[in-house]
């Protein structure tokens, strides 16, 4: 039975000024992350400037790949963008 799960993302962009500032940011995020076979999509805080929330969902045949994939999505994010991330959480939906 393949595995899923779920890397809920919190993000603080604190650059962000506006609404086009942090769809730029995030879009960039996405993109590089796009590359690790990974799905995702902004989660919450969709109005707000600074906060963001991400979720990142990868499917495996086992726990190992699905844990070695978001972990891969997480050091991506935070090693173009230091402090960028300020809490996650990972689920397991199978």
């Amino acid at each position: 039975m393949p595995a899923v799960g779920l890397l809920s993302v919190e993000l603080h962009l604190a650059g962000a000024r506006s609404l086009k500032d942090k769809r730029m940011v995030l879009r960039s995020v996405k993109d590089r992350l796009r590359k690790l076979n990974v799905a995702l999509a902004e989660l919450a805080y969709h109005d707000l400037h600074q906060r963001s929330r991400l979720g990142v969902v990868s499917i495996a045949t086992t726990r190992d790949g699905v844990d070695r994939s978001l972990e891969a999505a997480l050091d991506e994010i935070e090693r173009r963008d230091p402090g960028l991330v300020t809490a996650t959480d990972v689920e397991w939906l199978a």
